[in-house]
């Protein structure tokens, strides 16, 4: 880290040098244009003073001999730096050593021209829903002066800081170390892509805090996919071993996945989901009651009465709508999993769907949705990816979070319980 990187981090403001000196008559046009870009021109000249300070630290003061330095002046040349999401062209001086060894960097140079900056605007810019062909048009106003010999604004030179973005994004989503976390429950579901899906993994630690996990092209219907995304979780650090909430809509890929991965999963089937599912295979009129009676039972003073509900719900519609009581038969038991469980009703109202997770998804595909033209699985990784970590960043902790160590608690009783169950069944 150079001195003036520490100088950003740190609480003082930064020294500058005392040759600094603002050129009005050179800042003229642009105080006429308006405060901002007065600041700009203002700036450039701070920052060339600081880059002749540099050089006057390392060669010593113009016209005096110093046989202890180090190096020695080397004229300037042409040079760029970052500048509210452009490049703009400076002239830069440059310096050699005194041994032949080559050239020295200059320091507040090297700092002001990195280009990750930009990288990070056309990431978050693209992200907010602004065109490549539109980019210029979000950026800061820095004056017709500077404007005018700016760069990097293109709509290829913006796809491919986006590109590069996107990459680095999805490297680090993931490479992310896992073995930190405390999980206590984890959701599963997947985002269209133009015709790609992606499988997403969301994690919900036991301080209420969601993490995106990872993620994997893909289809929900197929178990070695999710298998894999789940695989290498494990094998970035999850801890599967112990007793966890898994959060799924119903495909069967997810749960066989899961359940290979995982040693004790204890899985809860979207209620929202099922509802959705049973009543599109009735009538209008008939689902809208259906639908009453199905929530009515998922807020039943038990699992046993509420099974007890649905079962017989699903023998009156047995003749008339087979369909919609085999909907409801299949996976019956999973969907009273939070029920079963015992859990107060805010931290229910989180795990009896998969929203927190759909959320995050929401979020992703309307930062997407200026996509018109999807290339390839990758493509979509990537905008995945930046979605995912995007929404993040606007993640709160869950509804009823306070609740979590009570739910681990009743994790390992409920895992203990069904381990134990076999035994007795032995033994009588």
């Amino acid at each position: 880290m150079n001195k003036y990187q520490k100088n950003t981090t740190s609480a003082k403001a930064p020294v500058l040098p005392e040759a600094v000196s603002v050129v009005m008559a050179e800042l003229a046009g642009d105080v006429q244009e308006g405060l901002l870009a007065m600041a700009v021109g203002t700036g450039l000249q701070v920052m060339a003073a600081m880059m002749n300070a540099d050089v006057e630290a390392v060669c010593g003061p113009r016209g005096k001999h110093d046989p202890a330095r180090t190096a020695t002046r080397h004229g300037s040349e042409d040079g760029s730096v970052t500048l509210g999401g452009r490049r703009v062209p400076v002239t830069r001086p440059r310096m050699r050593a005194t041994d032949g060894s080559g050239e020295l960097p200059v320091e507040s140079y090297e700092l002001f021209s990195s280009t990750e900056v930009l990288g990070r605007m056309a990431m978050a810019r693209m992200l907010a829903g602004l065109s490549t062909r539109r980019y210029p048009v979000g950026l800061e106003p820095v004056g017709q002066r500077v404007e005018a010999s700016a760069r990097s604004t293109s709509k290829s030179a913006v796809s491919r800081r986006f590109v590069a973005a996107t990459e680095t994004a999805l490297g680090e989503l993931l490479a992310a170390e896992l073995s930190g976390l405390d999980l206590v429950a984890l959701m599963l579901d997947g985002v269209h892509f133009g015709e790609h899906l992606c499988v997403v993994a969301l994690g919900i630690g036991i301080d209420g805090v969601k993490h995106p996990l990872g993620l994997a092209e893909g289809s929900t219907e197929n178990t070695s996919v999710v298998t894999d995304l789940l695989s290498g979780l494990r094998d970035r650090g999850l801890d599967t071993t112990r007793p966890i909430f898994i959060g799924l809509d119903g495909g069967k890929a997810l749960r066989a996945a899961v359940v290979r991965v995982f040693d004790h999963p204890v899985i809860g089937r979207c209620q929202l989901h099922k509802l959705r599912n049973v009543a599109d295979k009735l009538p209008d009129h008939l689902a809208t009651t259906v639908t009453k009676r199905m929530r009515a039972a998922y807020h039943a003073e038990s699992a046993l009465i509420a099974q007890a509900q649905l079962e017989a719900l699903a023998k009156e519609l047995e003749r008339t709508h087979p369909g919609a009581a085999g909907s409801l038969r299949e996976g019956l038991a999973e969907t009273l999993t939070v029920l079963r469980l015992n859990v107060p009703p805010t931290l229910a109202r989180t795990l009896r769907s998969t929203n927190s997770i759909e959320s995050m998804i929401s979020i992703a595909r309307n930062h997407s949705s200026n996509v018109k033209n999807w290339q390839n699985g990758t493509m979509a990784l990537r905008w995945c990816a930046a979605g995912m970590i995007e929404a993040r960043s606007q993640f709160r902790r869950v509804n009823g979070h306070l609740h979590l160590p009570a739910l681990r608690i009743a994790l390992d009783e409920h895992v203990a319980a069904e381990t134990d169950a076999p035994i007795c069944r032995q033994a009588a």
